[in-house]
C-alpha cells in the first residue's frame, strides 16, 4: 500500500505537532526545534510503516481464504476490519 501520507502531508502534520508543542506550556521543546521536528517526523514515519505491514497481513489473509470475498463488498469491509483490529492488538497498538 505505501505511504498513507505523501511526503509533503507528513512535514506539514510534523510542522503542526511541532507548533503545537511549543505552543503548550507542560510539553515545550527543550533544545533545538529542528531535532525535534526531525524526530516527529521520523515516528510519523515509524507508524505508517507499521500501519502498512498490517495493512499487508490483512489483505494477505483475507486473499488466503478458501471462499473468495470480493475487495470493497460489504462483507470484505468488515472482514479486513476485524482481522485489522486484531493484528493492531497482537501489537500492543490499541
Amino acid at each position: 500500500m505505501g505511504a498513507w501520507l505523501s511526503e509533503d502531508k507528513q512535514t506539514r502534520l510534523a510542522q503542526v505537532m511541532l507548533q503545537a508543542l511549543r505552543q503548550t506550556t507542560d510539553g515545550g521543546i527543550r533544545g533545538d526545534a529542528e531535532r525535534a521536528f526531525m524526530e516527529i517526523k521520523r515516528v510519523l514515519a515509524d507508524a505508517m510503516a507499521v500501519e502498512a505491514r498490517i495493512d499487508e497481513q490483512v489483505r494477505a489473509r483475507l486473499a488466503s481464504y478458501s471462499r473468495r470475498v470480493p475487495e470493497g463488498s460489504a462483507e470484505w469491509d468488515v472482514l479486513y476490519r476485524k482481522t485489522y483490529e486484531e493484528e493492531r492488538r497482537k501489537r500492543n497498538l490499541d
